[in-house]
């Protein structure tokens, strides 16, 4: 939408699909499911092929459809209000209106509502957060180049080095109020992490970053609320090959404790390891402070994950993008989910408990072949109809969180927040002020673009 006014819709109740997230690749069903994306899709358009970003040369429009007081979200009802032509270029079929779009006089109307925080019970809840290059290291201190021209002439993201997040300080206090305000609405006991700073790899002190969230997220609580796990540097690869984004956790010391030390599988992700290309994924085990019964808090064991994404296709090799729905890198991300695979008996001998949630951003839908390496090991998606994000105008699920049989025992309840997957990023922090009209609000929504997903479980071990 925020490029060039276009805007994705569906016929019916049900949202496009990713084929791979509810049928295995290649497989009949899964090209139906292709089939039926394209039979229900249709794009609104807006009528020009003028797009609206700012730049230094060029001044932003405003974006149709999108207004700050009703920002269109996926799963919204569009109702079409004037006449509009049918015709089909650049490979899609479209709706344009008759005239030119002039914002404020578009031939649609939409409606929705936001998604409430589901409600998942339990004394022990657990989610998972893809924090979107959480990094309080900017840009602009390490010389980058900047991303995202914004009205105000400065830019709001890093380019091309080590630093991953917001180019200024300005865009980095954006970033956090909205990361701090989704992991406090969360209120998860334990929250896995993804794409933190790895503040050791930029020559500062180790956990700076983490640290820092944690400290903002006690500020805005009014209390000591959250602390952050740290993970020994025996457990980890050598920093010079660690990446610069890494895997974290943070947790409520009020209400579970934390049982050992944390671990890691840094001896994977060395030269030749199945996570060599990815993030070196960390475990914890936690017990609950309250409400174990007189059988006592069984301890639950959290593993993080961040494997290996879909893009930057090798022309040749075993991870070459075949044509199956899977993209790229899918042969690594089969060996990173066997590696954790073999290493979860590990970390339940030392825990004492079979009770396991492996969480994180997998970048595999939810019928591809990683995820059915632990299919086969006995774990279970822990809600099966929830997505967590949207590419391509289709829905499916990169973050997952795979239960053991004994934990399932305990689960009262999970879901996936869709407050970030199914809004506009200009919504982000990342676009701020790149078109003419200012959409940020320093809140939970467009947090990301990944929905944080939430489970909750029984304390006790009956």
């Amino acid at each position: 939408m925020g490029r060039y006014g276009e805007l994705g819709l569906s016929a019916g109740k049900e949202l496009p699909a990713q084929p791979t997230q509810v049928a295995r690749p290649n497989s009949p069903e899964a090209r139906a499911q292709a089939q039926r994306n394209d039979a229900i899709s249709v794009t609104l358009d807006d009528g020009t092929n003028r797009g609206f970003a700012a730049s230094p040369t060029q001044e932003p429009r405003q974006v149709p459809y999108l207004t700050p007081e009703n920002p269109v979200a996926v799963g919204d009802t569009a109702r079409i209000t004037a006449p509009v032509i049918v015709d089909y270029r650049f490979d899609k079929w479209r709706l344009q209106p008759t005239t030119p779009m002039v914002p404020g006089k578009e031939p649609a109307r939409f409606s929705g509502s936001a998604d409430p925080k589901p409600g998942v019970g339990g004394q022990v809840r657990i989610a998972s957060f893809n924090v979107l290059n959480y990094f309080t290291t900017v840009g602009q201190d390490k010389g980058c180049r900047g991303g995202n021209y914004s009205t105000d002439g400065t830019y709001n993201v890093a380019q091309g080095c080590d630093a991953r997040g917001a180019y200024d300080r300005a865009d980095f206090e954006r970033q956090q109020a909205k990361t701090v305000s989704v992991i406090n609405k969360v209120d998860a006991s334990v929250v896995g992490l993804m794409e933190v700073e790895n503040s050791a790899k930029l020559g500062e002190p180790k956990d700076e970053a983490l640290a820092s969230l944690v400290k903002a997220l006690n500020k805005a609580a009014g209390y000591t609320k959250w602390a952050y796990v740290p993970v020994a540097d025996s457990e980890l690869q050598p920093v010079a090959e660690q990446d610069f984004i890494t895997n974290a956790i943070v947790y409520q010391p009020r209400e579970v404790t934390q049982v050992g030390q944390a671990r890691a599988l840094g001896s994977e992700a060395v030269a030749g390891g199945a996570f060599e290309n990815a993030r070196t994924p960390i475990a914890a085990t936690f017990t609950a402070t309250k409400g174990g019964g007189k059988h006592g808090a069984a301890p639950t064991t959290v593993v993080v994950n961040h494997f290996k994404s879909k893009g930057s296709a090798p022309r040749t090799g075993p991870n070459r993008d075949t044509g199956d729905g899977q993209g790229a890198w899918n042969t690594s991300r089969v060996a990173q989910a066997s590696a954790v695979v073999d290493w979860i008996p590990e970390l339940t001998a030392a825990a004492g408990s079979q009770d396991v949630a492996v969480l994180g951003d997998f970048n595999s839908y939810a019928q591809e072949d990683p995820l059915q390496e632990f299919y086969r090991a006995g774990y279970a998606r822990a809600a099966e109809d929830d997505y967590t994000y949207v590419f391509g105008g289709q829905v499916g699920s990169l973050d997952h969180m795979l239960i053991s049989p004994s934990l399932a025992k305990r689960m009262t309840g999970a879901a996936a927040w869709n407050i970030n997957s199914g809004q506009s990023p200009l919504l982000q922090y990342a676009q701020y002020r790149t078109t003419a009209l200012d959409y940020y609000v320093p809140n939970e929504v467009a947090s990301s673009d990944h929905d944080p997903f939430i489970a909750g479980f029984r304390a006790g071990t009956k």
